[in-house]
């Protein structure tokens, strides 16, 4: 595999200062209390693929990640129905999400320019690895429907230009899904400079599997089997070198695998059960994913949706639990974005941890879709994006901001798991102290396959980031007994 430049051409990009200025509602903790803001929204990306197989205009599922002043996103773009999409897309900002600079990466699926050999590409995670300074963008490549590869391209200059890709990880006749990608960035660690690629391993019964790469993401060992068994892994490095991955089983709980040898051999340790709602109106949001970041003393932050705190699990709130080795966790928390009779579902959660501040001092910022009003069907269903941030560790949270909606879920790519904006988002802290995001907004149309005229679902990022503020809400922390998840997810396609 060539591992040069010669993806630049196709990288060449145009700075975007499309800025939405747009008001969003504060929703305090009483139900009906409503304040307003303004946020300035920069929309980052467009799809510009015009394949019939795919659903156009459409961008789903964002990962970012930040360093210094530069925060890098990565995403789907033409999403089809039965999996995967056209390309993956790629935006980056050197100014703390004041600007952006888009493209689409080279050599990945035969959609892209210069074409690659894969039909399609699926699940893109991003990482930066300081030692080697080089950004790694991973993404899940299929052959037909099926995920057979784990590919990375590699960006040298600030994430502006990408090289083609190196595959990471091969198994012709296997079912990949669900990948993700993390470096360690710590001086202090022992494996400083090592980056980690996760996935599971379908054809194998849902093994999660990991590789990993000592020289900036050229060359990746062969794959160990953990000997877990789940989906939605995502890898942390500790300062000390430890990696911590959390996951969900297929028995709906949250697991962690541990290694304390640089990703040689891992153990695992339970982390919770998850007690879900069902999200109305056909969304793709069926399986709880977890989402997870770690600060400035190792403290590893997991959160994910969860019925528990309200009764009867008539919607889900985000909670979260935390540990210092991913063995021995903390009880289940409720993060207080409103109160537990609200009636507003949250779902999809990304949590963001600046990686300078640790213990009460600890900053958190989390994005998050949500319905105001769970009980809804696809044609009342309103979603929306909301925000909220911690200065003390998670212990207090602020009031929500809402960035985006109402979006109508008619507007939204179909697939087989219903109508998506992913299966997964991101919050990253920036250098100067501002969180940031990147999001799927689709304000207007109605999505049809085929028919490139039909949706208007892009990339949006708030503009400059977002400031991370104390909060007075605090967390709960006492469970209703005896709830149980109101639906099940056995039987359903994996979310490729």
């Amino acid at each position: 595999m060539n591992l040069g430049r010669s993806g630049t051409a196709h990288s060449r990009s145009r700075r975007l200062f499309i800025v939405l200025v747009v008001t969003a509602g504060v929703l305090a903790l009483s139900a009906n209390s409503f304040a307003s803001v303004t946020i300035a929204r920069t929309k980052v990306s467009r799809d510009p693929y015009k394949n019939t197989s795919s659903n156009h205009k459409t961008e789903v599922e964002p990962d970012t990640f930040s360093w210094g002043s530069t925060i890098v996103a990565v995403f789907q773009t033409g999403r089809f129905y039965d999996g995967g999409s056209s390309n993956i897309g790629w935006a980056t900002s050197t100014d703390n999400g004041a600007t952006w600079t888009h493209g689409f990466m080279p050599k990945t699926t035969v959609y892209a320019n210069p074409p690659g050999p894969w039909d399609r590409i699926s699940d893109p995670a991003i990482a930066y690895d300081p030692k080697h300074d080089v950004w790694l963008a991973e993404g899940l490549t299929l052959t037909g429907t099926t995920g057979e590869d784990v590919i990375v391209n590699r960006s040298t200059d600030g994430g502006l230009t990408w090289q083609n890709p190196v595959t990471a990880a091969h198994n012709p006749g296997s079912f990949f899904d669900k990948s993700w990608i993390a470096c360690d960035t710590w001086t202090s660690s022992p494996n400083y400079g090592n980056c980690y690629v996760e996935w599971d391993d379908a054809g194998g019964g849902g093994d999660v599997m990991m590789v990993r790469s000592t020289d900036g993401g050229l060359t990746w060992t062969a794959a160990t089997v953990s000997g877990a068994f789940g989906l939605g892994g995502q890898p942390l490095a500790q300062p000390n070198g430890a990696v911590i991955v959390p996951f969900l089983t297929f028995g709906g709980s949250i697991q962690a695998l541990v290694s304390t040898d640089g990703g040689k051999t891992y153990t695992t340790h339970s982390v919770a059960n998850v007690t879900d709602h069902g999200v109305a109106g056909g969304l793709r949001a069926v399986y709880p994913l977890p989402s997870a970041e770690v600060d400035a003393a190792g403290k590893i932050y997991v959160v994910w949706p969860d019925c528990r705190f309200r009764s009867g699990c008539s919607s889900n709130d985000i909670v979260m639990s935390t540990s210092t080795n991913g063995t021995n966790w903390s009880s289940v928390v409720r993060i207080p974005i409103d109160s537990t009779g609200s009636g507003r579902d949250h779902f999809i959660p990304g949590i963001g941890v600046d990686r300078t501040r640790s213990g009460n001092s600890a900053h958190l910022a989390l994005t998050y879709y949500f319905y105001p009003n769970a009980n809804c069907s696809e044609s009342t269903c309103q979603l929306e994006v909301g925000y909220v941030s911690s200065t003390d560790g998670g212990a207090n949270w602020t009031n929500p901001v809402t960035l985006a909606g109402a979006m109508k879920l008619t507007a939204l790519p179909d697939t087989s798991l219903g109508r998506m904006v992913g299966d997964y988002i991101s919050t990253s802290i920036l250098g100067n102290g501002n969180a940031d995001t990147v999001f799927a907004n689709a304000p207007r149309g109605t999505c049809v396959l085929g028919d490139v005229k039909a949706c208007h679902e892009n990339m949006v990022a708030p503009t400059g980031g977002l400031p991370v503020l104390a909060g007075t809400n605090s967390v709960g922390r006492v469970a209703i007994p005896g709830i149980r998840s109101d639906h099940q997810t056995t039987g359903l396609p994996l979310p490729i």
